[in-house]
């Protein structure tokens, strides 16, 4: 039987946590090792934490105040060793399959050796579990999508060993979020990548989420154009230029070219130019696309 490393960040999350510890722990097929970092939560968490690792069911230890992105990474370089890693929310719930369905698509005799990661579509929930509707990802599972579009939910991503070990290789400056950079450099370095359409999680909607799949078009519309006018991050370009510096080496000839084009985009007009009008560089999402050429028409990727 497989083993999986359940990598979860807490704060602050003793509402809902009881539900997700449990329907992690009630896994099948596979072996689980819950290893939890608490980022100084002083709601109660802790305790809970304490008692569950009391039962022999997790284990944990508080870090110091990093956020999400970088917690998560945290998680990852001192994993307990197991056969694959996967991440997990504080508040959502996970159908009894999750890890299963995951490891039956990256554990067959030709992927050894390989890096290989695995996603897929959530359920949306109210915070009851009743369904909401959930948007459905239309994905082109290019390199160039992966530079534009940010839409891998963290909370459904299963990752091997030796991808793991080239995310450990390098520890990147800049990071927007976890489950974008790990997406990143899987794409950016060809592994194998399996994205499932069916749902094996539900992701809890409510007021605390640090990010949610749940705003209207107009919420959306309006947090993009503000960002866009303030200039704010430029997120979409740090990351592409982290890729470059940490996984250069890694990458295809067609990928280092891809991640040139994107990345000289500043040095000029003509550089400028031609990441404008590539036809190859967009997503499944047309409401992404048009917010991408209009960062790039204002140099605000």
């Amino acid at each position: 039987m497989y083993t999986v490393a359940i990598l979860m960040a807490t704060y602050n999350g003793k509402r809902f946590l009881p539900e997700q510890i449990d329907s992690i722990c009630s896994q099948q097929g596979v072996q689980i090792k819950l290893w939890v970092r608490d980022d100084g939560s002083t709601d109660g968490t802790q305790l809970l934490l304490e008692e569950y690792k009391q039962q022999g069911l997790l284990d944990w230890y508080q870090g110091s105040s990093l956020g999400p992105a970088k917690a998560f990474l945290d998680l990852l370089q001192t994993s307990p060793k197991a056969d694959f890693y996967a991440f997990a929310d504080q508040d959502d719930y996970w159908m009894t399959d999750k890890m299963k369905s995951a490891v039956e698509c990256l554990h067959s005799e030709h992927m050894a050796g390989k890096r290989c990661m695995y996603f897929g579509q959530t359920q949306l929930v109210d915070t009851q579990l009743q369904p909401l509707p959930t948007p459905q990802l239309h994905l082109k599972h290019t390199f160039e999508e992966s530079l534009i579009y940010q839409f891998v939910g963290g909370n459904t991503i299963v990752m091997n060993e030796a991808l793991r070990t080239l995310l450990m290789s390098y520890q990147p400056q800049y990071i927007c979020m976890h489950d974008v950079w790990v997406y990143d450099v899987a794409k950016a370095t060809d592994a194998f990548v399996y994205f499932d359409e069916v749902p094996h999680i539900l992701y809890r909607q409510h007021g605390n989420n640090v990010v949610g799949n749940g705003l209207s078009m107009k919420t959306d519309w309006a947090r993009r154009v503000k960002r866009i006018l303030q200039k704010k991050e430029h997120r979409r370009y740090r990351t592409a230029c982290e890729l470059e510096r940490g996984f250069s080496a890694e990458m295809s000839e067609r990928n280092l070219s891809i991640l040139s084009t994107f990345t000289n985009y500043r040095k000029g007009v003509k550089e400028w130019w031609k990441l404008l009008t590539d036809p190859t560089f967009t997503c499944g999402d047309g409401t992404t696309n048009l917010y991408f050429r209009l960062a790039v028409l204002l140099g605000t990727l």
